[in-house]
Formats: C-alpha cells, structure tokens, sequence
C-alpha cells in the first residue's frame, strides 16, 4: 500500500514537473512584470534563465500568503502617449461620462505643444505620469545617462503644466521597451516602473471587439490595462469595457491608488478570470 502511495506521488510530482517544463519552454522570451517597484529585485523579475521562469511559475501557482487572501477586484484603466488634439479631448469626454478615473503617462514634448489638454486630464482628476520626453523608439538602447535625461526632461516638462506628485514617481517605457540596465536606471532615479497585467493591442488598430474579447479572455483581479491615448477604437470600445468589468465586480481606480491599496505580489500574481 505505502509503495503504491509512494509511486503515486512521484507520478504526481513528474506530472507537475513536466507541465512546468511545458509551460516555461513556451514562455515568452520577453518577460514583463506588472510593476517593476522602486526597491524591487528587478533582475529576478525580468530574467528568462530557467530557474527564474520557475520560481515565478512556483509563485503563480502558490502565491504568497497576503497574495492569498485579497485579490481585489480593481482595475487600472492607463493611457499612454500624447496629449493629442482630437483624440485625447474625445477620450477625456468618454471618461468623464462614466465615471471612471484613468492614468496618462504623457510625453514630454506632445504636452509643450498641448498644455491645456495636460491640465484638463489634472482637472478632470485623473493622474499623470511620465512617458518620457521624447518617447525614444530605441528607449530599451539606451545607455543610462541617457534613459536619466529622458526622464529628468520628460518631468521637467510635465511639471510646468501639472502639478501630479506621480510624474517624478511612476513611468513607462516607449513602446514597452525595456532591458534590465533601464529598469534598473529608472529605478536609481526614484521612479516606479508601470508595465501591465494585459495589453489587448489597441495600438494595432484593431477593432472594438477585439479589443473586447481580449480583454474578456485576460482579465485578472487586480488589473493594470494598457491602453493607448491616440486611438478612436479604444474609445469606442470604452462604454461597454467599463459596462463589463463592472458587472463582474471591478472597481476602477488609478495606478497610484491602486499601489495603495494592494501589495504588489498581487498586481505580479493576479487571479486570473474572466469579466
């Protein structure tokens, strides 16, 4: 009897085994955390070594113990690039008209030419963050003094129209692109680094349904979206993305309250679901 539980078990632990086998082999090759903090281990967060991949797969599956417990239903609507002149007015309508607070991360230079759109995102009250000054397509190349100068300029900008605390705290790559030397660079400078939980690639132009089932087939409790400021089919898709995820018991929230209110091995360990 013992023998047969023994071998039982190990058929068990094989079995296990072989779908993290499965499952890392076939892992992206880029590995993108939700939120990459400012006293965060960034190395053990981004690396694509095996036993990294591992342990991360081990924490999905037995998260950590305050992991375990909340798993809040917020999410973070985020909006990158801009502001635009048509766009970024008709998105701020659409939001206003549902209630629902956002995060912007804005570009240095699009605010000098926009100011006002940059302060009517702070009047409205949603949060501004900094997405650089120039929104470097070769942002990840970049060796460090250069990733401080995008970053110190990108402030400096945004704070001559703003007055968000967060624009000198939170920021997001170009294009999501990212090495450890930037991560860790952004880090030195005081900043938390704001990736996402799900990225249904508006910016590829897709349709509103798309955009939609993504979003539906992706979601997690907590949630950070990444979406993008400059296209009229996010907000075309916002009334009824908003419609669902309040009918499956979200709360929206910015990124700065939502770092509040949830640890962060809940926004890298999100209950998976759907909305």
């Amino acid at each position: 009897m013992k023998v047969g539980v023994r071998i039982g078990a190990v058929a068990v632990v094989f079995a296990a085994a072989l779908v993290a086998y499965r499952t890392l082999h076939h892992a992206p090759d880029q590995v993108i955390p939700a939120v990459v903090m400012r006293g965060a281990d960034a190395r053990a967060l981004t690396s694509n070594t095996f036993t990294a991949r591992f342990q991360r797969y081990l924490q999905e599956r037995f998260p950590p113990q305050e992991a375990q417990v909340g798993n809040p239903r917020l999410v973070a609507l985020t909006f990158d690039d801009g502001p635009y002149p048509v766009e970024t007015p008709l998105l701020l309508d659409e939001l206003e008209t549902l209630q629902v607070p956002a995060t912007f991360f804005l570009i240095g230079h699009d605010t000098e030419m926009f100011p006002g759109l940059a302060q009517r995102i702070e009047a409205d009250g949603d949060e501004i963050a900094n997405h650089t000054l120039t929104h470097p397509a070769d942002f990840d190349s970049l060796d460090g003094p250069a990733v401080t100068q995008q970053l110190t300029a990108g402030a400096a900008v945004l704070g001559r129209y703003v007055h968000d605390p967060a624009i000198h705290s939170m920021m997001r790559p170009p294009h999501g692109r990212f090495t450890l030397n930037t991560l860790e660079v952004a880090q030195a400078d005081g900043y938390d680094v704001i990736l996402w939980n799900d990225d249904p690639g508006d910016w590829r132009s897709v349709s509103p349904e798309r955009i939609l089932d993504h979003m539906e087939a992706n979601a997690s409790a907590p949630e950070i979206v990444l979406l993008h400021s400059g296209r009229l089919n996010t907000i075309e898709a916002l009334p009824e993305m908003v419609a669902r995820f309040r009918r499956a018991g979200f709360t929206f929230v910015t990124v700065g309250r939502l770092l509040q209110l949830v640890p962060t091995s809940e926004l890298l360990h999100p209950a998976k679901l759907r909305v």
